[in-house]
Order: C-alpha cells, then structure tokens, then sequence
C-alpha cells in the first residue's frame, strides 16, 4: 500500500474520498486549523466520522495541524465571523484567496517529515477556483517537491465527479453521510439549512436519488 495523506475536512467530498482510498492505500487524515469560524463544528463532525466502519481499516489517527489565516483577512471577512453568503450565491463569491496553497504547503511538509508522497484532496468537476485546477495542482507538487527535497504528488481524483457521484459512491462504501459536515455557519452540531454549502448539499441528495439524512437546523429553501 501507498501511504496517501487524504486532506479531511469532515465535509462530505473529504470523508467519501478517504474512505475511497482506504479500499486500497494507508489513508493518513490531516486536518488543518486556519482559523475559520466552522472549525469547532468540523473537528467534533470529525470525531465522529473516524469512529466508524469506514474508517477502521487502513486509516491512522487524524493529524491535527494549524497554519492561521487570521492575519491575511479583514477581521470582518465571513469566513471568520461566521456569515456566509446566502442560499443561492455562486460557488465564485465564497472563494477563500489561498486557502489550498496554505493546505498543500503545510501537508507537504507533514509529508516530508513522515515519509508520505502523495497527497490527495477533494475538489469536483466545475470546481470554478484557481487553486483547484489540474495545473495548479501539478505546478504546486512540483514546487513542493523542489522545495522540500521529498517527491510530493498531488492528486484531485474526484475531479471529474459531480457531488451527486460521490453521494452515491459514499452509500457504497458505507460511509454514514449525515455524520459529515458541509455548512459554513454549523449551529450546535446540526447544518444551519440557510448557506450555500448547505443548498449545494442538498441539492446534490435530491440529484443523487438518495435520502437526506442531514439535520438541519431550519429547512432549506427549496
């Protein structure tokens, strides 16, 4: 097996994908702390995600690392206040300028350290950011690569699925997909029904023909 560290937000893509490589390669989890206002809800989403069948078998103790950006935003941003945008904003307006150049640098750097050549993340077909593409991605293991004397790969294999894909690939494998976390504004545990994640995810079930099983704190608007 190829030890794959697997960028784990407790999101959705995140969890299905490292479940999806565990069939085949020792999964290392890795959680990055940049200071984001749904990280509380993410990491207790989290605990309880890793406790499960899915993830018993080739998969290590989540690594939990921080890298804040709370001095590159305006202390007014949403992603630090916890207000996202509203039920139908396109996916352009909750770009965080970055965020998987801070992600990647520091996994690869975890990776060097523990002897790890591939790391693996979640974006999906359309994915609309410039940190998200194919390019991006091969530019940055390169850099990484040169950077940290440690060959580093950086693979997006879900990149040609759309998230009702991997919604039914996740009821595959088995993975619980209401233990996960997709909401930018959690409240006490539950998805807050009113962000756009939350719309994105719904929307998703309903394509995907499969049950929402998600708990909402208010019901989506459609």
């Amino acid at each position: 097996m190829t030890p794959t560290a697997v960028l784990l937000s407790a999101g959705l893509d995140s969890a299905v994908l490292a479940a999806a490589e565990a069939r085949s390669e020792e999964v290392h989890p890795i959680y990055i702390s940049t200071g984001l206002a749904w990280e509380r809800g993410e990491l207790a989403a989290l605990d309880r995600l890793l406790a499960t069948a899915p993830f018993g078998h080739n998969v290590t103790p989540l690594a939990r690392l921080s890298f804040t950006v709370e001095d590159l935003y305006p202390s007014t941003h949403w992603a630090l206040r916890g207000a996202p945008p509203a039920f139908d904003t396109p996916d352009e307006n909750v770009y965080l300028a970055g965020r998987n150049v801070v992600l990647l640098s520091k996994a690869a750097i975890y990776c060097s350290q523990h002897g790890i050549g591939r790391i693996a993340l979640g974006p999906l077909a359309g994915n609309p950011f410039p940190d998200a593409t194919p390019r991006f991605f091969e530019t940055m293991a390169r850099a990484l690569s040169l950077g940290l004397a440690h060959t580093i790969v950086v693979d997006a294999p879900f990149a040609s699925m759309e998230k009702s894909d991997v919604i039914r690939l996740g009821v595959e494998l088995g993975v619980p997909l209401e233990l996960t976390l997709s909401c930018m504004n959690p409240q006490d545990g539950r998805h807050c029904g009113r962000c756009s994640k939350c719309r994105e995810r719904r929307d998703a079930f309903i394509a995907a023909g499969v049950d929402d099983r998600t708990s909402y704190a208010a019901a989506p608007l459609r």
